[in-house]
């Protein structure tokens, strides 16, 4: 630069008029920071006190939480507000962005995702292979879809949990995916899952992998890898959804308990030898339990949690008993923290 060659010789001020370069322009040095003030780490209440903003996210979850609740920031905000935060919708918006809350948030997700290797799934026993998706359930008397959210065992077709919401989160993913948890383990599991944002949650996937369970994704427009789960939902539509006209979120909650209790139970199911899914569970822990008493697993008549309560009706058979008591008794608080956020659950 030629302001910088001569300033030994001239004054900077002649050597910049000469060039018309401004001053202010040859002595600015960039920061290389992030522009503007910096994000306050604390809110203010209106009796004086500061909060930090992870107690106020705390806060955002909790009023995104509620059964019925769908709110932007806007209406967060004035909920806030009413909780005596002085707070605007400025920040609001940004502690939501930051935490992926808000309406209609891409959410972008860390790591490469394992792609499914085979397209047909061969399973030999329960709890070796389970899938998971969403559909919709058109309610007539609101006008209105909701949204049915899946998980089911491919080797016995049981449905072994499901939820009927406004909308579903990711972390109501992984809700009822604990929930599967405690009942049987997702140690060792295998999961399979389309590409839908729930799922592809970073923390979905990372409950999985503290859950030591194996996550694996459907290919783009390819519906056929997760056959099983798609069979399922559209068995639910051909019996369910069309032949009853459903006039309220309640009655359509209901009446698919009552399905999922008869399908698992009564039905029979072509694709299993026409059984029926909890007659296979049961028949394969009965074979378990009789050859290798010692070594038998927790069957699902040991841990049954009942579609809308939170308590466990535990049917303690042979040396499994401890086992099923203390694992339900470590994870109680779990499962009564689930059954209070979701208002019609299965499993």
């Amino acid at each position: 630069m030629i302001v910088n060659q001569y300033k030994s010789q001239t004054p900077v001020r002649d050597l910049c008029t000469w060039t018309q370069l401004p001053k202010s322009l040859y002595y600015y040095r960039p920061s290389h920071g992030v522009k503007g003030i910096r994000p306050t780490t604390h809110t203010l209440k209106t009796d004086g006190s500061q909060v930090e903003n992870q107690a106020v996210i705390e806060d955002i979850k909790g009023i995104l939480s509620d059964d019925f609740v769908c709110y932007g920031y806007r209406k967060v905000t004035i909920s806030l507000q009413e909780k005596e935060y002085l707070i605007n919708r400025k920040k609001v918006y940004r502690l939501m962005n930051e935490s992926n809350l808000l309406l209609g948030k891409v959410i972008k997700t860390q790591g490469k995702r394992q792609w499914v290797q085979h397209r047909k799934i061969t399973a030999q026993k329960p709890m070796e292979y389970i899938c998971l998706d969403i559909k919709y359930v058109w309610v007539e008397g609101e006008k209105r879809h909701y949204y049915l959210l899946t998980v089911l065992d491919v080797f016995t077709r049981k449905v072994l949990a499901w939820i009927l919401q406004r909308s579903v989160r990711q972390m109501d993913v992984i809700r009822l995916l604990r929930k599967v948890d405690l009942q049987h383990s997702l140690r060792g599991v295998n999961v399979r899952n389309d590409n839908g944002s729930q799922f592809i949650a970073h923390r979905v996937r990372f409950f999985l992998r503290t859950s030591e369970a194996n996550q694996e994704f459907t290919h783009i427009a390819t519906p056929e890898e997760n056959a099983y789960i798609e069979a399922y939902h559209s068995i639910y539509e051909r019996e369910v959804v069309q032949r009853f006209e459903f006039s309220s979120y309640y009655e359509a909650g209901l009446t698919t308990a009552a399905y999922v209790d008869f399908y698992n139970h009564r039905r029979l199911h072509g694709g299993i030898g026409n059984k029926r899914p909890q007659q296979v569970w049961d028949e394969y822990y009965q074979s378990l339990s009789s050859d290798k008493p010692q070594t038998a697993e927790v069957s699902e008549a040991m841990s049954r949690v009942e579609s809308v309560d939170t308590c466990l009706a535990l049917d303690i058979v042979g040396d499994t008993a401890n086992l099923a008591n203390r694992r339900m008794n470590d994870n109680q608080n779990v499962l009564n923290c689930f059954g209070k956020s979701v208002q019609f659950t299965g499993g």
